[in-house]
């Protein structure tokens, strides 16, 4: 499944196609696409034809496009929505030629019209259709502040450099199938002492504190196998047992993994993820555990280990990571 290197990567491509064009055309090709769409608010083709994107944000592995207005009702009237798209297991958000043959895992296309760069195809491909896109209603945060990351250069709902001091209105928003989850490492907003007393209230091992996105979000296997191999944790330790030493050190790692899987692009093993343009991530070819079993530690020489993990697998040194 994508993790937040990968949907970053993806919400980075979209955002200055998007940003500012009006939606057009829409095309379902595939209702079931559409399951996490709330059939209430309206037919999910017209509420987003005629309305404007108004940039692309992140929360952990959710994306969303706030709409500018919702067409048909008065300007000022309408309540805030916006495009939430999940990439499941396989998902793909790509930019395309308008007019360019349907591929044969195309679930969802958006012809969008730019304001400099004209006409643009949004594709929306999945493979084994767990992911989908929704029109969904935007709530404001719990805390006041800004829901998540809407671009290099800026806070979120900060904006850049020679813009006005005032955040965009739907900054401080986020979809109501977002809100429960909880903050990732890279934003801004997160609470490095709130994770800290959440590792400090729990007993469960620390892998699965770590996957559990109200706790912490887009951290998904192959970086929670990474960070505790870097911060040399063992992924059954009970999260309650850990330092203040290694707590800090566990959250360093995890950010110094998704930083450097960002600069590489995302993790790619097959052709499920690439980025808006067809292009797979590379940082698969510098990973230290996920999926390196049989393999020497790069500290210490010793052979890496595959345990069954939940539904899943973890990957680590028997010697190096020691449930302590």
């Amino acid at each position: 499944m994508p993790e937040l290197p990968e949907v970053e990567v993806v919400r980075a491509g979209l955002e200055s196609a998007v940003s500012g064009a009006i939606v057009t055309g829409v095309e379902i090709f595939d209702e079931r696409s559409l399951r996490r769409h709330d059939r209430s608010l309206g037919d999910f083709e017209a509420l987003l034809t005629g309305a404007r994107i108004e940039a692309a944000v992140r929360r952990g592995k959710f994306l969303w496009f706030p709409l500018a207005a919702v067409p048909g009702e008065p300007p000022g009237t309408a309540e805030r929505r916006a495009i939430v798209a999940h990439l499941g297991m396989s998902g793909q958000v790509l930019l395309r030629t308008p007019g360019e043959t349907a591929q044969k895992l195309l679930r969802i296309r958006l012809t969008l019209q730019h304001p400099e760069q004209g006409e643009l195809a949004l594709h929306f491909v999945d493979q084994r259709i767990f992911g989908s896109m929704a029109v969904d209603r935007l709530q404001a945060t719990v805390d006041g502040r800004s829901a998540g990351y809407a671009g290099p250069g800026m806070a979120p709902g900060r904006p850049a450099a020679g813009e006005t001091d005032t955040p965009p209105a739907w900054s401080g928003l986020i979809p109501s199938q977002v809100a429960h989850i909880g903050r990732d490492p890279l934003d801004p907003a997160f609470s490095a002492p709130a994770f800290y007393g959440s590792l400090a209230r729990t007993r469960s091992g620390i892998k699965r504190v770590l996957l559990d996105q109200q706790v912490v979000s887009g951290i998904g296997n192959i970086y929670a196998d990474e960070a505790l191999f870097d911060a040399r944790v063992h992924f059954d330790q009970p999260a309650a047992s850990l330092s203040p030493a290694s707590a800090r050190r566990l959250l360093t790692a995890v950010r110094a993994i998704l930083l450097r899987a960002l600069d590489e692009g995302g993790t790619s093993f097959d052709a499920q993820y690439v980025n808006v343009n067809g292009q797979s991530g590379y940082f698969a070819h510098s990973l230290n555990a996920y999926g390196q079993q049989g393999k020497p530690c790069p500290r210490c020489g010793t052979d890496l280990v595959r345990a069954k993990f939940m539904n899943r697998s973890s990957h680590y040194c028997p010697r190096c990571q020691r449930v302590r």
